[in-house]
């Protein structure tokens, strides 16, 4: 199920690099992180919903290439983001 788009511009908003940008690394990966999160929820009522669980994990995947992207293009932005949104401990 994807996000309400109250929400989805809501994270846009906080993530965005300049006032038009909706497809930077950040936004992307601040999107990709609330969807799994919400799947995530799912699948504590649904374990046996293989079919989403392959969607999960194509996210993890897409968000993990984005990071390393990040990471490889610009070390403190991707500092930035990963302890805005609590990925790493």
């Amino acid at each position: 199920m994807p996000l309400p788009v109250e929400r989805k511009t809501e994270i846009i908003s906080d993530y965005r690099t300049h006032d038009s940008d909706t497809g930077s690394p950040e936004v992307q990966v601040a999107l990709l992180t609330k969807r799994i999160e919400h799947l995530t929820d799912h699948f504590k009522a649904h374990g046996k919903d293989h079919h989403s669980r392959l969607g999960l994990l194509k996210m993890v995947g897409k968000r993990r290439r984005l990071l390393d992207y990040l990471k490889r293009k610009d070390y403190e932005r991707y500092q930035t983001t990963i302890k805005r949104l609590g990925l790493r401990k």
